[in-house]
């Protein structure tokens, strides 16, 4: 009887160093080597041979999974958006008619979302959206879910305030999202959550919340962050294996914060001052 009998075939690509004592797949092994590599080394200095051996796979096993390091960039830009995107229309659907009141919690909420989500990565890849390279064909989706966010934003900041220019103004709080967390990662030593909690203060603060209104909007409860489809998300996330257990201690993904919606819309105005826990369902789920 052949020694190997009854062992099922190996499946994928081979790697370059034998398996990985890593828990990601080959795939999001890729993620996280280009997270790393493009934002220490820059996106033009590395190539897909650079890529695939900190992923310790063969060159031409990386085309198994990206058709190149454009390729390998969009999913990655794409990673940063596309959870904050589908908690905003969660968000947005669950509001309905709410008072002003209801609004400023929903940006809140979207803004130490998002915050949390893109400071939470171990890589700021963030810092990548301004690259030439964006402008491509490959990048369009990524282009359109950021539009939709920020137009999310807008939505939001509309229902509080219509004075004054509302597509700068709009630009104006996705900068400060963006623009805050990368502030916060210059400086270190804080958590996701605190970094996401003070920039969403400040969003209300553009908002034109004054500190009272502010401090009286009602905060979302602890609740887990939308999954990213296709494994961990390798940038605005941390997902809570963390996808560092690989040998340089790169890694993707997240675990976050979020709210009720429904909950937020039927906080009373005698609630001011307080903060109040939304019912413990996920965002725009009817009650």
């Amino acid at each position: 009887m052949p020694a190997n009998r009854g062992t099922p075939p190996r499946v994928g690509r081979p790697r370059a160093k034998g398996p990985s004592a890593s828990e990601l797949t080959p795939r999001a092994e890729v993620l996280a080597a280009a997270a790393e590599l493009f934002t220490v080394n820059g996106y033009a200095a590395t190539t897909t041979r650079a890529v695939a051996e900190r992923a310790g796979l063969r060159q031409a096993s990386l085309y198994h999974y990206f058709t190149g390091k454009d390729d390998i960039l969009a999913t990655l830009l794409e990673s940063t958006v596309e959870p904050s995107l589908t908690f905003a229309g969660r968000l947005l659907a669950g509001l309905g008619e709410c008072d002003k009141e209801a609004a400023a919690a929903g940006l809140w909420a979207l803004a130490a979302f998002d915050a949390e989500l893109l400071f939470g990565g171990l890589y700021n890849l963030g810092a990548l959206y301004q690259l030439p390279e964006v402008r491509g064909e490959r990048f369009a989706g990524f282009r359109r879910s950021r539009g939709e966010l920020k137009a999310a934003y807008g939505t939001l900041l509309a229902r509080l305030d219509e004075a004054g220019d509302p597509a700068l103004r709009t630009d104006l709080l996705l900068g400060l999202v963006e623009g805050g967390v990368a502030v916060a990662r210059e400086t270190g030593g804080r958590q996701p959550r605190e970094v996401g909690e003070a920039v969403a203060d400040a969003a209300l603060r553009l908002a034109g919340r004054t500190v009272g209104q502010t401090a009286a909007a009602p905060r979302p409860a602890a609740r887990r962050r939308p999954a990213s489809p296709g494994g961990p998300p390798p940038g605005r996330a941390r997902e809570r294996r963390r996808c560092v257990r690989r040998r340089g201690g790169a890694g993707v993904g997240a675990r976050v914060n979020a709210g009720s919606a429904q909950g937020w819309c039927r906080v009373s105005a005698g609630a001011a001052g307080r903060r109040p826990r939304p019912p413990e369902r996920p965002p725009g789920t009817a009650g």
